[in-house]
């Protein structure tokens, strides 16, 4: 009950949760691993303007599995994310798209000129 209550001021708990565990899989990653993931994921928060949780803890939980991997594979970061890093970055986000905050306006807008279209006839 009070759990409920707590979830409806502050959000889901299981989220919260979530995403402790996935900083700790940053933290846990070997150096320059660890270095690029974490720069990473301030890029993607900032810059992927993901607005449902479900999504976004998808995405990183996506990117901590392919540092993790690379790292166990012992991939360099330069084969992970190539000579542009910023590219990389936006052809990851490219595949959350649904959680974006722009995705729902672009819709609300579509949607809203339908509306005017259909009151002029």
């Amino acid at each position: 009950m009070a759990a409920k209550w707590i979830e409806t001021i502050t959000g889901s708990l299981d989220d919260k949760k979530q995403y402790k565990q996935y900083k700790a899989r940053l933290e846990a990653l070997p150096g320059a691993h660890r270095t690029a993931a974490q720069a990473l994921d301030r890029y993607v928060l900032y810059a992927g303007g993901i607005t449902k949780s479900d999504v976004m803890l998808t995405m990183l939980d996506d990117l901590a599995t392919l540092f993790e991997q690379a790292a166990a594979d012992g991939t360099p970061v330069r084969a992970i994310v190539g000579e542009d890093p910023v590219a990389f970055a936006e052809e990851f986000l490219a595949n959350y798209v649904d959680g974006q905050w722009i995705t729902k306006e672009k819709q609300r807008l579509t949607d809203a000129i339908e509306r005017a279209e259909a009151d002029e006839s």
